[in-house]
């Protein structure tokens, strides 16, 4: 994928609680509402308009211990503010790639919970510690639900009594350079092209869509050299991966870019589902 510009930040833990404050100032009054009333105003569990897909680097041999903090430590803490981390994962063919998910109600929710969350005293006692983890967390694309109907699947908290095996299932991600922002038509074709994923095996997890908008929390930085279209998806198992997904995906993004809508090759994605991410294939699914 080609090369993208952000600019140069300082590490949240060393930043004041002024910028918090600053970051949520171009927010209509009606959206100064402490984060904590953000969960009395909404559905905690649904709507999710604005989702961070953030790929981070970690050091090398230090992966296993990244997700062991933070799934000790963070979930609970996003879901507290009015916020989720919707699933994390492993990257496949990637011994230092961790991705997850992190979904806010709208866009003015994204500054008010990130700057509670960021400047607050669980980030202040953990951030030297996860920092030290991680060679690069800037690599975030800004999106937002394709249509309505396509947000990112909100599956329930893994139940440590019931999933005491682990999680199920891969999850993918289609991650395709799109040369213009979808209108009305291309959304509409977008969607007939994704519908071959339609098979035994497989469930749609969300299409996401670049957000069109200015990066409201800039301490944390977002790519700009968009538009980007994600698909997601939940796979059951390693069988239905190989024998059919992978080629149908290929397909896609071959259908895709001869008809001239890519700026570049599309990425597929191959991630393992962490011991506590949401998305994963759900046990009560019918297989």
């Amino acid at each position: 994928m080609k090369a993208w510009s952000y600019p140069v930040v300082r590490r949240l833990g060393a930043l004041s609680l002024c910028l918090a404050r600053a970051a949520v100032g171009s927010a209509p009054a009606e959206q100064r509402q402490p984060a904590n009333q953000i969960m009395n105003d909404t559905d905690p569990l649904s709507s999710f308009r604005v989702i961070e897909f953030r790929r981070y680097t970690i050091n090398e041999g230090e992966r296993e211990n990244f997700i062991r903090y933070f799934e000790t430590y963070f979930p609970e803490a996003f879901e507290q503010l009015g916020a989720l981390a919707l699933g994390q994962f492993r990257e496949r063919g990637n011994a230092s790639g961790f991705v997850w998910l992190r979904g806010f109600h709208t866009r003015f929710d994204r500054p008010i919970v990130n700057g509670a969350f960021y400047f607050g005293p669980l980030w202040r006692e953990h951030s030297l510690k996860m920092n030290s983890l991680m060679k690069d967390s800037d690599n975030v694309l800004l999106l937002r639900p394709l249509a309505p109907d396509t947000e990112v699947t909100v599956l329930p908290a893994v139940d440590p009594v019931t999933e005491t095996n682990g999680v199920m299932g891969i999850a993918v991600a289609q991650i395709l350079s799109l040369k213009n922002q979808p209108d009305e038509a291309l959304s509409a074709k977008l969607r007939r092209t994704f519908s071959s994923y339609r098979m035994p095996g497989v469930r749609e997890a969300g299409i996401l869509v670049t957000l069109d908008a200015p990066n409201n929390f800039p301490q944390l930085p977002v790519r700009n050299d968009g538009p980007f279209l994600v698909w997601l998806g939940i796979l059951r198992d390693e069988e239905i991966l190989k024998r059919s997904f992978t080629a149908v995906a290929q397909r896609v993004g071959d259908t895709l870019a001869s008809e001239k809508l890519l700026r570049d090759t599309p990425e597929l994605l191959i991630l393992e589902p962490t011991p506590r991410s949401r998305l994963r294939w759900f046990p009560a699914w019918q297989q």
